[in-house]
C-alpha cells in the first residue's frame, strides 16, 4: 500500500529540484535557448517527469519567477516589519525600498540576471498573460508596500506627493531596477578608476530621494 504521505514529501522535492535547476539554467543564459530536457536532466527527473509538473517551459519559467521574488521579498521584508518602521517617517521608508535593489546587487545577481532574460522570453509568448497571474500577484506585494509609503508621505510631507504614486514607483522600479541588472549582465563600460557599482547605485538612490524628497 502506498504511503500518501510519503508520496507528497517526494512529489515536492522533485518540483523544488525542477525549480532551482531551472533558475540556475536561466539565470546563465537566454531562456529561449534553455530545452526543457536540459531542465529534467540538470534537476535529475526523467524527460517525462517534467512535464508531470509543467505543461510547457513557460509555465515552468513563470513559476520560478513567482517563486524568486516571493522567497526574496519574504526575507527582505523583515526590514520592513512594524518594530523597524515605527520610528521612519516616509522619506526613510522609501529610501528602504531602494535599499532593496541594492541588496539584489551586492547579494542576488541571479536574480537580476534571470529577470532580464525573463522579460525577454515572456514577452515572445502568447501564452504568458493566460499564466502569470500568480507571477503578477507577487509583484504586487512590492506595489503594495510602497503605497504604505506614500500614505504616510500624505501624512507627514517628507516625500512630495504633487506627483502621482504610480509614477513615482514606476520610475523609482525602473531606474534602480535597469541600473542594478546592468552592473550584473556586465552591460555597463567602466573607465580606469571609476565609482563601483555598488557606490553608483547609492548615488542613483540620492538622486532619487533628492527628486521626490518635500522642499
Amino acid at each position: 500500500m502506498r504511503n500518501k504521505q510519503k508520496d507528497a514529501i517526494q512529489m515536492e522535492e522533485k518540483r523544488q529540484r525542477i525549480l532551482d535547476a531551472g533558475f540556475k539554467l536561466f539565470s546563465t543564459r537566454p531562456i529561449e535557448s534553455v530545452t526543457m530536457p536540459e531542465v529534467a536532466e540538470k534537476s535529475k527527473v526523467g524527460r517525462a517527469t517534467i512535464y508531470r509538473y509543467y505543461e510547457n517551459k513557460t509555465e515552468l519559467v513563470i513559476a520560478i519567477g513567482t517563486k524568486v521574488w516571493a522567497d526574496f521579498y519574504q526575507d527582505y521584508s523583515q526590514n520592513f516589519n512594524e518594530e523597524n518602521l515605527r520610528d521612519l517617517n516616509a522619506a526613510q521608508r522609501f529610501a528602504l525600498y531602494l535599499d532593496s535593489f541594492i541588496e539584489l546587487y551586492k547579494n542576488h545577481k541571479d536574480i537580476l540576471r534571470f529577470n532580464q532574460f525573463f522579460n525577454i522570453y515572456v514577452q515572445g509568448q502568447e501564452d504568458a498573460p493566460r499564466q502569470i497571474s500568480p507571477y503578477a500577484k507577487a509583484i504586487n506585494a512590492v506595489a503594495e508596500r510602497f503605497q504604505n509609503v506614500y500614505t504616510l508621505a500624505q501624512e507627514d510631507g517628507t516625500l512630495r506627493t504633487d506627483v502621482s504614486e504610480a509614477e513615482m514607483f514606476a520610475t523609482a522600479v525602473h531606474l534602480m531596477m535597469a541600473a542594478a541588472t546592468r552592473y550584473a549582465l556586465g552591460l555597463v563600460y567602466r573607465p580606469e578608476n571609476s565609482l563601483s557599482p555598488e557606490s553608483e547605485l547609492i548615488l542613483l538612490k540620492k538622486m532619487i530621494l533628492r527628486e521626490y524628497g518635500a522642499a
